[in-house]
C-alpha cells in the first residue's frame, strides 16, 4: 500500500482478475498531471518573487489642459430675434466668423439712424459746453476789468478825500484867522469909540473903523461858511468812497454769480456730453453684438436656440463650440488615501475608450494598447465627490495619443508607483494596506543601488 518494498506484488500475483486492485495502480496520465501540477506550483512560487509595479486605478475623461480650450457655450449679450444662420452644426469656424445674426426687439433701439442722431446730440452738447466755457472766459475778463476799474475809482475817491481833508484844514485855519481878526476889530472899534468920546478921534475915523469892522465880520462869516462847506465836501468824499466800494462789490458779485452760473451750466453740458458719448459708445458696441461671432477656432456642436424668428434674452445660451487644436489632458480622480502617493511628474498609463488594450497593471512593460501620461497638476482641495482631481498630459517620451481622441472620451488611468515583489503585493492586498510611499529622492537612490 505504501509502495516501500522493491518487490512488487503485481509482478508475482496477477491483478487482472481483481478489478479493485487494478484501480489502485497508478496510471501514466495521473503521473503527468502530478508533474504538471508540481511544475505550476514551482512556477507560481517563483512568480511570487517577480517585480510587481504598484499602481492606482482611476476612471477619468479626456479634457483640455487650458481652460480656454475646453468646450464652451456661446451666449447672447443682448436680447433679440434670430434673423439668419450662417453655419450648421458640426461645421468648422475660425475666430471671428459670423455664426448668426439677430435683430433688436426693444423699441428704444428700433431707430435706423440711432447712431447719427446720437452723434448729433453729442455735437450740439459739445458746442453748448464750449459756449459756456467762452462765457466763463468773458466773465473772468469782465471781473478783472471791474477790479482794475475799482482800484482806479477808489484811488480817485481817496485823492478827493485827501483834497477835502486839506481843504477842511485850510478853511479851518482861515476861519481861526478870521475869528482873530474879528476880535482885533472889536477891540479896535471899542478903543476908537473911547477916543472919540474923549475927543481924540474924529467921527470920520470912527465911521471908517466901523466899516472895516463890518468887513472883518463879513470875512469871519465867509470863512465859517467856507469851513462848513469844506467839511460837507469831505463828508461827500467819504460817502463817494463808500459808494464806489459798494457799487463795485455789487458789480463784482453779480459778475461772479454769472460766472459761476455759466461754469455750472458748462459742467452740466460737459456731463451731458460725457453721458451722450457713453450712450453713443454703448449703441455702437451694441450693434456689434447683433452678429454672434466665433470666439475661437473650433467646431460647432449642439445648437440650443434654433429656427428663424425665435427670440432670445440677454445671456441666453445659443450653441456650444468645441475648440480645435486643443492640448488634450485627462482629468482623473483619486481617493484621499491615495493622494500622498501622487505627485507632479508621476507616470500614468491610460486605456482610452474605443482603443482595445491588453493590460497587465503590475507589468506595464508587457502591456499593449495603453498610452503614457505625466501628471502636471493636482487640486489642493477635494471636489464634491470627496476625491481629488488630477490633470495628466501626454508623455513626450511615450507613443503619441491617438489623433481621433476627442474631448469627453472616457479614460481608465493606471498611476504607476513603486516596484515590489509579487508576494508583497498579495500580502498588502490581503491585509488592506496602502501602497508604499517613496519620495522622488528615495526612488532615485533605489535605482542607483540597483544599478
Amino acid at each position: 500500500m505504501l509502495d516501500i518494498s522493491l518487490n512488487k506484488i503485481k509482478d508475482s500475483i496477477p491483478f487482472s482478475g481483481a478489478k479493485s486492485l487494478v484501480m489502485t495502480l497508478p496510471l501514466k496520465e495521473s503521473t503527468k498531471r502530478q508533474r504538471v501540477l508540481a511544475s505550476i506550483l514551482i512556477v507560481a512560487f517563483l512568480c511570487l518573487f517577480l517585480p510587481w509595479t504598484q499602481n492606482i486605478r482611476s476612471k477619468g475623461y479626456v479634457t483640455a489642459l487650458k481652460p480656454e480650450m475646453r468646450p464652451q457655450t456661446i451666449h447672447s449679450v443682448i436680447a433679440g430675434r434670430i434673423e439668419k444662420w450662417y453655419v450648421q452644426e458640426g461645421a468648422y469656424v475660425a475666430k471671428g466668423d459670423t455664426i448668426l445674426r439677430i435683430s433688436e426687439i426693444k423699441d428704444e433701439y428700433f431707430d435706423s439712424l440711432l447712431l447719427p442722431r446720437t452723434q448729433r446730440q453729442v455735437d450740439v452738447k459739445t458746442l453748448s459746453a464750449e459756449s459756456y466755457a467762452d462765457k466763463v472766459v468773458q466773465l473772468q475778463n469782465q471781473i478783472r476789468a471791474l477790479e482794475e476799474n475799482r482800484k482806479l475809482k477808489l484811488q480817485q475817491a481817496r485823492n478827493k478825500l485827501t483834497m477835502a481833508d486839506l481843504k477842511v484844514q485850510s478853511d479851518s485855519i482861515y476861519f481861526e484867522q478870521s475869528k482873530v481878526n474879528y476880535q482885533v476889530g472889536v477891540d479896535q472899534l471899542e478903543r476908537i469909540e473911547e477916543l472919540y468920546k474923549e475927543g481924540l478921534r474924529s467921527l470920520t475915523d470912527v465911521e471908517s473903523r466901523r466899516l472895516k469892522f463890518q468887513e472883518v465880520q463879513a470875512k469871519l462869516i465867509a470863512a465859517e461858511n467856507d469851513y462848513l462847506s469844506s467839511q460837507n465836501a469831505r463828508i461827500t468824499a467819504l460817502i463817494d468812497l463808500d459808494a464806489i466800494e459798494t457799487e463795485f462789490q455789487d458789480k463784482l458779485a453779480k459778475a461772479r454769480s454769472e460766472m459761476y452760473t455759466a461754469m455750472s451750466s458748462q459742467f452740466d453740458a460737459e456731463a451731458s456730453v460725457a453721458k451722450l458719448e457713453n450712450q453713443y459708445s454703448n449703441y455702437e458696441q451694441r450693434t456689434t453684438f447683433r452678429h454672434i461671432l466665433a470666439p475661437q477656432n473650433g467646431y460647432l456642436a449642439e445648437a440650443i436656440q434654433v429656427g428663424i424668428g425665435e427670440t432670445i434674452k440677454e445671456g441666453d445660451p445659443i450653441l456650444n463650440i468645441v475648440p480645435a487644436d486643443a492640448n488634450l489632458a485627462v482629468e482623473m480622480y483619486v481617493q484621499p488615501v491615495d493622494l500622498p502617493l501622487i505627485s507632479v511628474g508621476n507616470k500614468v498609463r491610460f486605456i482610452f475608450d474605443g482603443w482595445p488594450a491588453i493590460v497587465f497593471s503590475g507589468w506595464p512593460q508587457i502591456s499593449n494598447g495603453t498610452f503614457g501620461g505625466v501628471v502636471v497638476a493636482i487640486d489642493q482641495f477635494a471636489g464634491p465627490n470627496n476625491q481629488y482631481r488630477v490633470l495628466v498630459v501626454e508623455d513626450p517620451e511615450e507613443e503619441a495619443w491617438p489623433d481621433l481622441l476627442r474631448i469627453g472620451s472616457g479614460a481608465d488611468g493606471i498611476a504607476l508607483l513603486n516596484d515590489v515583489p509579487v508576494w508583497y503585493e498579495i500580502w498588502r492586498q490581503l491585509n488592506g494596506f496602502p501602497a508604499d510611499y517613496y519620495t522622488a529622492e528615495e526612488k532615485d537612490a533605489i535605482a542607483k543601488e540597483k544599478k
